[in-house]
């Protein structure tokens, strides 16, 4: 092991990061310091953490309130974009992590560390996702990933190390579904969806009601957006993480935002999880529900490509490149006229817009009216459609030589 002097671990409470900081201790010789991301993971996650880690040996525990910034600064930068991993995946778990990685290289920077941890396993995006953020921020600091390098591979193991060290810990050997959550969504993986032959049970969706016992009578919401961002709702100006938190309200009682997936894993892997998305959903739909009004024709397809590739950068733990931040600042300017109002009606699982308006729209009822007009002449689109296809007239016209 190399000579490591003080290391800060990201630090969840869980099993691992609990095992982490003795593992840490004995085999580099250093001093621990726990760093907790609140991200929005809920309060009953946080509850004690500082007493847990410190109990598990670790020298000092710092919390940093992360939810304003990271809705504002990642999710809302995100959703600009339209990013929707391989069609259906609101990324989650890979918006939360450049903003963990972030706080915690400052916290390591601040408190003179010389080392970062991290508890992710070896067939992970995470993995990725945080050292490709290290490496970005802070490459002078040694990344210690305790996966990759003990013995240790079980739960029962590590219930086993730590009881050896009389270590406290409220985990359990049994642990079916692994989970992630932070305000933006909540992940379930494992147990039955291991074979993608089971269906979902009660047990893999957290949040939301199963929209079958949804309420029988729809509910409808108002979403002001103003250049891309959700600014109030119901008619209340909002900050952006209360506005996810309101909305995440309103979704879950609905059951929106529930998906099923398999997804390609950076690393090669294919893995399952159910995810609930309930008021990123709704954001979701009133930003593009606004962009169907106010983006021509080919500038909505350049959001799209937008899209595409940020989806990929972010999902691959990309977010500090020069592409990605490329990517950002191209959907921010498009996003500029994005700005209208929105309702949307909540039902059993769906979220669908029924009422849209901007004082940007490039709609016009008298240019799209089935009715007479005076601002359209039909025959016109005789010279138009003439031109449009001049190239494969001449194409036909020289094969039939």
């Amino acid at each position: 092991m190399s000579k490591i002097n003080k290391v800060v671990l990201a630090y969840s409470g869980g099993l691992d990061t609990s095992a982490i900081i003795p593992w840490l201790k004995e085999n580099y010789d250093c001093e621990v310091v726990a760093f907790v991301a609140d991200v929005g993971q809920g309060e009953e996650e946080l509850v004690g953490i500082e007493e847990k880690a410190i109990a598990s040996g670790a020298s000092a525990c710092y919390i940093a309130d992360l939810k304003e910034e990271m809705v504002k600064d990642y999710i809302y930068p995100s959703l600009k974009t339209g990013a929707i991993y391989e069609g259906k995946y609101l990324l989650g778990t890979s918006m939360a992590r450049p903003i963990i990685a972030k706080a915690q290289v400052e916290c390591a920077l601040e408190i003179g560390a010389d080392a970062l941890c991290h508890g992710c396993t070896g067939k992970g995006n995470d993995q990725v996702r945080f050292e490709g953020a290290f490496a970005a921020l802070a490459p002078q600091l040694t990344v210690i990933a305790p996966w990759r390098e003990w013995n240790l591979r079980s739960r029962e193991a590590l219930l086993d190390y730590l009881a050896e060290r009389n270590i406290p810990c409220t985990a359990s050997l049994e642990k079916i579904y692994s989970r992630d959550a932070n305000a933006w969504h909540v992940s379930t993986e494992g147990g039955v969806l291991e074979n993608t032959w089971n269906a979902p049970n009660e047990l893999c969706w957290v949040w939301t009601k199963d929209p079958q016992q949804a309420p029988d009578v729809a509910e409808t919401v108002s979403v002001l957006v103003e250049k891309g961002e959700v600014v109030a709702v119901d008619g209340k100006p909002m900050t952006p993480y209360n506005a996810l938190h309101y909305l995440n309200g309103k979704g879950i009682e609905h059951g929106i935002g529930r998906i099923d997936i398999v997804e390609n894993r950076l690393v090669g892997i294919k893995s399952r999880g159910c995810y609930e998305t309930p008021g990123g959903t709704i954001m979701m739909e009133a930003l593009r529900a606004v962009e169907q009004l106010v983006l021509d024709k080919e500038s909505f397809e350049f959001r799209q490509t937008i899209g595409l590739k940020a989806s990929h950068l972010i999902y691959d733990g990309r977010w500090f490149t020069p592409l990605c931040q490329s990517l950002l600042a191209a959907a921010n300017t498009l996003a500029q006229d994005v700005t209208g109002e929105v309702v949307i009606q909540l039902y059993k699982g769906q979220a669908t817009v029924t009422q849209k308006r901007s004082l940007n729209s490039l709609y016009s009822e008298e240019f799209a009216t089935f009715g007479e007009d005076d601002v359209y002449d039909h025959s016109h689109a005789g010279g138009f459609i003439r031109l449009y296809s001049l190239a494969s007239r001449i194409r036909a016209l020289n094969s039939q030589k």
